[in-house]
């Protein structure tokens, strides 16, 4: 798992959310319309919006679809329960991400605009680095501080 905090808009997580839950089967409309956000039942894989409206429009196999306005955070985790990421409003639609991601998340995060592939890149270097530094013991082993972990 990759801990992840950095900084995003709502549109961006929304479509991280699309991406990894319900790509193949939300209808086109909902998909071009940014106050639509997919929700789902709490358990594995629970996907929760925090609104100051919300209102049901429709249920497509295990997801509920919302019309949300005012959003101030969203909570997703996957089926598998390896990625558990918040989001929370900071500034009207822009926000903050949190959590804990696996590699499959971490490709949706870039898809979808929420991390960008440089990070990613900068993250798998840090990570080699300190294996390198751990596989030979006459150096000193390299650890990847909080900041290089997080953007």
């Amino acid at each position: 798992m990759v801990q992840i905090e950095t900084t995003a808009s709502l549109e961006s997580f929304r479509k991280f959310i699309i991406v990894s839950t319900c790509r193949s089967f939300i209808p086109e409309s909902y998909l071009r319309d940014y106050e639509v956000f997919p929700e789902r039942e709490e358990g594995p894989g629970a996907i929760y919006i925090e609104a100051a409206d919300k209102v049901t429009l429709k249920k497509i196999r295990e997801m509920t679809f919302v019309n949300a306005k005012e959003i101030l955070g969203i909570i997703y985790s996957s089926k598998s329960g390896n990625t558990q990421l918040k989001w929370r409003q900071v500034r009207r639609r822009g926000g903050k991400v949190q959590g804990f991601a696996s590699p499959n998340a971490l490709v949706n995060l870039v898809e979808s605009g929420v991390l960008t592939q440089e990070w990613v890149d900068n993250y798998l270097k840090s990570v080699q680095n300190q294996e390198r530094g751990s596989e030979d013991s006459s150096s000193p082993s390299s650890s990847v501080t909080e900041s290089e972990k997080t953007v």
